[in-house]
Formats: structure tokens, sequence, C-alpha cells
């Protein structure tokens, strides 16, 4: 299935899922009460479908089946919001090696060309901070809590944030924990994934490379409002089939600015999943990040956004995350 929140005219949340190649939305709640006659604890929003687990998910696949008339609207009638809005809880992983040190590579030569010999400055650069973080990275995966409240959708508005004017994107996707766990090993962490989403990480590189020194990850760089963008919906982990074998593109205005596969995760979620799990419970609805795949954001190119961008990430079987940066504050 392909599970979104929704709203329609009265601004309240709905559960549905999206058919007909997209181009129709079913209200699950709706059609349970035009199947039951009564309406489903189960069926008021997404998070609640998946905390209802295996049982919750065939009611929604059978009601789907059906798809009674009056449960039934035009996607282009709808706004979909984030596919939970917001998270129970969020982590972002650094799961792709290339991004690293591509990323750390365009910085070193970002500070480089502020000087009078470019060249020579980054010649002479110490790289021991960026190989340290490198050697972590393949000791154990890494993440970061995110702002769980910054979270939106494709049809919710991006505010610019008045502190940057060296905004990005990240292409990333992302599983949604399904049941609840701790201490689970990496064999059996398939079991506890509900689905995938795509995820834009919005970052203001101006920001990031004030705070990074302090040694203490990403704060205002990735907090402020509505720099989470998830969806268009959750693809359920039955519908997805392989998540190790999908193209990841991002374009800008339509020209292509990067791509990648995920087969070419470090770690990939099952061993994010047994790691963050070492005697912490995860919880149905939580959210775990891939981190940006090699060649999915600006910084890699020394290239940023400009006010009123759209930004388009696709991801093979979940679709197209398309987002528009607003205005710039001043």
């Amino acid at each position: 299935m392909r599970l979104v929140t929704f709203t329609r005219g009265d601004g309240v949340e709905r559960a549905g899922a999206l058919f007909d190649k997209d181009q129709s939305v079913i209200d699950l709640q709706v059609a349970y009460q035009q199947v039951q006659g009564r309406e489903s604890g189960e069926l008021s929003s997404v998070l609640k479908l998946v905390e209802g687990g295996e049982a919750a998910l065939e009611l929604a696949r059978s009601l789907l089946s059906k798809a009674p008339t009056a449960a039934v609207f035009e996607r282009a009638s709808v706004k979909l919001r984030a596919p939970i809005q917001p998270p129970p809880q969020m982590r972002d992983c650094s799961c792709f090696e290339l991004h690293l040190r591509q990323a750390f590579a365009a910085a070193r030569r970002s500070r480089a060309l502020r000087t009078e010999d470019p060249e020579a400055t980054l010649k002479a650069m110490n790289t021991r901070a960026d190989d340290r973080v490198i050697e972590t990275f393949n000791r154990q995966p890494i993440y970061y809590k995110c702002n769980r409240f910054a979270v939106i959708g494709i049809d919710d508005e991006f505010q610019w944030p008045s502190f940057s004017r060296a905004l990005d994107f990240e292409l990333e996707f992302g599983c949604y924990i399904g049941r609840r766990g701790k201490d689970i090993s990496r064999e059996n962490a398939r079991e506890h994934i509900v689905g995938y989403t795509i995820f834009n990480d919005m970052s203001a590189r101006d920001a990031q490379a004030l705070e990074m020194p302090g040694m203490l990850g990403p704060a205002k760089s990735k907090d402020f409002d509505t720099a989470n963008i998830m969806g268009p919906c959750l693809v359920t982990a039955d519908e997805l089939g392989d998540p190790y074998d999908l193209n990841m593109v991002a374009r800008v205005n339509g020209e292509e600015w990067g791509r990648g596969n995920t087969r070419d995760m470090r770690w990939q979620f099952e061993d994010v999943i047994a790691h963050v799990s070492r005697s912490e419970t995860l919880h149905p609805g939580e959210f775990l990040g891939s981190g940006t795949v090699g060649n999915g954001c600006g910084l890699e190119q020394l290239r940023y956004l400009k006010p009123g961008d759209v930004v388009e990430l696709e991801v093979d079987g979940i679709g197209i995350l398309r987002t528009q940066a607003g205005s710039a504050l001043r």
C-alpha cells in the first residue's frame, strides 16, 4: 500500500492510501464507515494504523480493494502532508560513504576559495578531522536526532530560514518502525520495518559551517521550521520489495543535479536498527533516515538553492517528493 496523511477543505488530518497510479486517494475511515457503519480507532491516523500492526494493515488493504465511491477522492483535490506528521521520533543516519567524502572535499575547497591562492591552500589543508569521521563511520552507524516538529509534507509550504543564504537540499530515503522492540538482532530487524518514504533533509550550509567545529553535530543548520520534508507516501515494505536496489535522483528546476542508488549504503537499515535498539526501545512510527546519497546535495558541487527553486527528489517505487523553496526572509 501507499499510505498517506491528507486533508480536505476542513483541514482535518485523515489516513488514506494512494491508488490508480497515485491519481486517487481513499479515505480509509470513510471507507470503513461505508462498509461497517461505524468508525475504527485504528484508521484515525496513519500512526494509529501502524501501531495496530499487521491486522490493521490488512484491514486497510481490504478497504482499498473495495474502494467505495463515497470514500474516493481525486489526488488533486486533497492536500498531502507527511505520512506521519509528526513522527514519534526521528533519527537521521549517515549510511553513504561517498557523500561524506565528497562533502568534506567540497567544504575544504569552499574554504580554500576564500584565500589568495586556493590551490596552494587546498594542498596544505589538514584532513585528519575528516579522516577521523570516516573511520568512525566505518566502525559503526552514526546518526543525530532531528526536530520532529519541523516535519512537513509534499503540499505544505516550505519557509526559507531567515539566518541562511546557503540553503541546500539532501536526497535521502528512510524507513518507519512498525513493531516495538529492544535489543533487536540484525537478522530480525527487517521484521520491524513497516515501510519507506523519501526524505529531504534541508540544510543551511552557512550555519552548518559555523557550528560543526563545536563537535556536537548539526543544530541550527537543520533545526528550523519546515526543514524536514517527507513523502509523498509511506510505501509498505511488502509493496516496495528490495529497498537496496533503488535509483535515487535529484532535480532542481528540472535539471538533474545528482543521482545514486541505495545499493551503495555502507550501513543498511537492519544495521542501524540493531545498533540503535541496543538497550533502547524502538516504537511504531519512529523514522530512520538513510543520510544523503552520494551526489545527492548541492554542497558536493558547491551549488546552492535560490528562492523559488523547485526541488524534485525521486526514488524508485516511492515516487517524487517535490518542494518549492520559499522566499528568502530579509
